[in-house]
């Protein structure tokens, strides 16, 4: 089934932007939902944003509380990327960042057993 390749991770500032890719690899991106979760030390596993396919669905897009209003997710079915905008960076967004794929018919949007496919994870620190 291939697998889904994240990248655009690093160290900045608190304030600062940062933008995430995550790019198909041996995979076409479905129409599926896809999501964006983050992983602290310690902590687990949470949900950060989610899109829906623009075939069968229309686009729309949903976003934990903790990171509304400052980060933007985004897909490019043709190039088979998903985005991930981050704006106004908090140290408290400091985490592995996955993208995930194929969202399970049912499943719930922000819970991370609902999707099938994952990235191996960015890591993204913010500094104070």
């Amino acid at each position: 089934q291939g697998k889904l390749v994240e990248s655009g991770g690093g160290l900045v500032q608190a304030g600062a932007s940062l933008s995430l890719s995550c790019a198909a690899s041996g995979r076409t991106f479905s129409t599926s939902v896809m999501g964006w979760f983050r992983q602290a030390p310690g902590k687990e596993r949470e949900f950060v944003a989610a899109i829906t396919g623009a075939r069968g669905v229309s686009y729309y897009s949903q976003y934990a509380d903790s990171v509304k209003g400052r980060f933007t997710i985004s897909r490019d079915d043709a190039k088979n990327t998903v985005y991930l905008q981050m704006n106004s960076l908090k140290p408290e967004d400091t985490a592995v960042y996955y993208c995930a794929d194929e969202l399970k018919p049912g499943a719930l949007v922000g819970s991370p057993a609902g999707y099938v496919y994952w990235g191996q994870g960015t890591q993204v620190t913010v500094s104070s």
